[in-house]
């Protein structure tokens, strides 16, 4: 992360920002909007709002918050401490609400609240039948206008089927579906993953399958190819299971379903699975409000100029409004179903075609209805202002999951494992497992042998995962993109420095325990104006010391009154760092100037737990 730039800060008029002790002023400064990700250090934050990290620090404390320069604080917490230096913080991914509406799926809570159409994606493996599956639940034939038999584009089709409709999307692969989660879109709510009877369960349905696990969505295994010779369900029931799919008759989560897409059996049995899997996951949305949804896939067409597959997610998306899609604009000029007819409107979970971007946009993109042209060309601008910044907050080092975690926004180390042969797979796995503690844990999103390709750069970003290889090489492609997304890749020859390595920031992972030890004691003995600058107590060290740096508890009447981090001490006119037993000092304790004579100033200094 690069924290030099001041990110997201609006352009009108001077600003005024409080520094060091004078956060309150008399004039409130003008609020300016400052872009912040989940989480992110002290010291970053101070660099973001151009301020001293002492001063961040002081901040902090007076919000009740104790933390070093180097401790990780979350967005809300960071919000309260930017408001006293002027700021208005805005989530990173978020759009500034200067009249703009916030492109967010979050509705809880919300009026006009209708259940919505499920939106299921098709994966597996490359010849298991998926497109032909779709094709059998459509009742069309998608699958001879393939080149090959073979999907060569993302499509995006909807169904009815007892009364209610289900969207399908039929990528050409999980890494459309990885590559849409990573750059921030949640566009599936079920999985269904197709394996064949007579194949069983084949790498590419293993990548296909920890894709799905990695975006938390619900999971049906369609087992195809029931006519086929060789079909063998138990089989494939029990790779599924040795894969870590615990199958619902065997006392799982996730429901199979034996279908023949070739000869149309088994169909009404998935789909009504799918619809049962539907109304547990309870999905809802506004159709009132302004849309949002993602991009599937978007082309140039000769006539058409750029045109764009939409699924709106909530919202209506209406023929003349402005959308912002990504780093692009443009007017509605046209919408068209799945079926091609035109349409003027399409409300939640209906995909369309779009007609009337200024650009490609790229898959993945959100979409987001704004009000005026104006809008969204300020948004756009706002947005390659930012680029580089969003690319800042990407997938995590090993050094950034271990503060992350240690600060306790996350509680495992996400990795993706790929090595030369699928023997050393086990080992490997084997070996990292056995390093997960109670604290933290070690959590192998993906594992297969081979080299570190794109596809596993992808699934990085989406999963916020390190990629560990061994023994193998990284696709020259993969390391482009990897450099691009910066995703953390760590190869290795010897396997004990690999689990050294993971070993260590699992330690750094793990929050150490911290204690605050008292250091000394401090009577107030006399009280002195200090003219503007409030009051300063005249104290003697009656045991321990006081330093510049101790965190102090004000007593009276055995009682903690106040807690503050000592703004200044003296000793006569001279700043000193420390003051020892039987020693008279001068103590400013922060936020306090009320000393009464009998007060008992209490030292403390926080003390790590071995």
């Amino acid at each position: 992360m690069t924290s030099n730039q001041n990110i997201g800060s609006s352009e009108g008029g001077a600003t005024q920002r409080a520094r060091g002790n004078n956060a309150v002023q008399e004039t409130a400064p003008e609020t300016n909007n400052l872009l912040l990700p989940d989480t992110l250090s002290v010291h970053e934050l101070a660099n973001l709002m151009e301020e001293d990290p002492i001063d961040v620090i002081k901040e902090l404390i007076r919000q009740g918050v104790m933390a070093n320069i180097n401790q990780v604080i979350d967005f809300d917490i960071a919000s309260k401490v930017t408001q006293a230096y002027g700021f208005e913080a805005q989530r990173l991914g978020e759009d500034i609400d200067n009249g703009w509406r916030e492109f967010s799926l979050d509705e809880k809570g919300a009026p006009n609240l209708i259940a919505r159409p499920p939106v299921v994606t098709i994966l597996g493996h490359v010849d298991h039948g998926k497109t032909t599956l779709l094709d059998a639940i459509r009742e069309s034939n998608v699958t001879d206008r393939e080149v090959g038999g073979i999907t060569q584009h993302i499509g995006a089709y909807q169904v009815e089927y007892s009364g209610q409709k289900i969207t399908f999307l039929d990528t050409p692969g999980h890494e459309a579906f990885t590559a849409m989660r990573a750059r921030g879109a949640r566009a599936t709510d079920i999985a269904v993953l197709v394996v064949a009877a007579d194949d069983g369960i084949m790498p590419q349905t293993i990548e296909a399958m920890d894709h799905a696990r990695a975006a938390q969505v619900p999971i049906i295994v369609a087992i195809n190819k029931m006519d086929v010779p060789g079909a063998d369900v138990d089989r494939v029931k029990r790779q599924l299971v040795e894969n870590g799919l615990v199958i619902e008759e065997w006392g799982g989560e996730v429901i199979t379903v034996p279908v023949s897409a070739k000869e149309k059996q088994g169909i009404d049995e998935l789909l009504d699975n799918i619809l049962v899997v539907s109304e547990v996951e309870e999905l809802r949305a506004n159709p009132e409000r302004s849309a949002v949804g993602v991009i599937v896939e978007a082309q140039v067409d000769k006539s058409k100029g750029p045109v764009a597959t939409v699924l709106v997610q909530t919202g209506t998306l209406r023929t003349g409004g402005v959308v912002v899609v990504g780093r692009t604009w443009g007017r509605v000029r046209a919408l068209f179903s799945d079926s091609g007819s035109r349409v003027e409107y399409a409300g939640p979970s209906t995909p369309v075609e779009l007609l009337g971007l200024s650009q490609i946009p790229m898959a993945g993109d959100i979409l987001g209805s704004v009000d005026s042209e104006k809008i969204a060309k300020d948004i756009v601008g706002e947005r390659d202002r930012l680029s580089q910044s969003q690319q800042d907050f990407a997938a995590p080092t090993l050094e950034d999951a271990a503060s992350r975690i240690g600060s306790g926004e996350i509680s495992e180390l996400n990795l993706i494992i790929k090595t030369d042969v699928q023997g050393t797979v086990d080992a490997v796995r084997g070996s990292l497992s056995k390093l997960s503690t109670e604290k933290a844990r070690v959590s192998i999103v993906h594992a297969a042998s081979g080299s570190i390709n794109e596809t596993d750069v992808m699934l990085a970003t989406a999963s916020r995962a390190i990629v560990i290889g061994f023994s193998t090489k990284v696709e020259p492609g993969a390391r482009k993109l990897a450099e691009t997304e910066k995703v953390d890749i760590r190869q290795y020859d010897i396997i004990y420095r690999l689990v050294e390595d993971v070993q260590r920031a699992l330690s750094g992972l793990i929050a150490p325990e911290i204690r605050e030890v008292v250091e000394g004691h401090v009577e107030v003995r006399a009280v002195f104006s200090a003219g503007r600058r409030g009051n300063i107590a005249g104290s003697y060290v009656t045991d321990g010391r006081i330093t510049r740096n101790s965190i102090i508890h004000i007593i009276r009447g055995g009682e903690i009154i106040h807690r503050g981090l000592v703004a200044s001490l003296k000793h006569f006119k001279d700043d000193v760092r420390e003051m020892a037993t039987g020693f008279e000092c001068g103590v400013v304790v922060e936020g306090f100037t009320d000393y009464v004579v009998g007060d008992v100033l209490e030292v403390l200094r926080e003390q790590q737990v071995t």
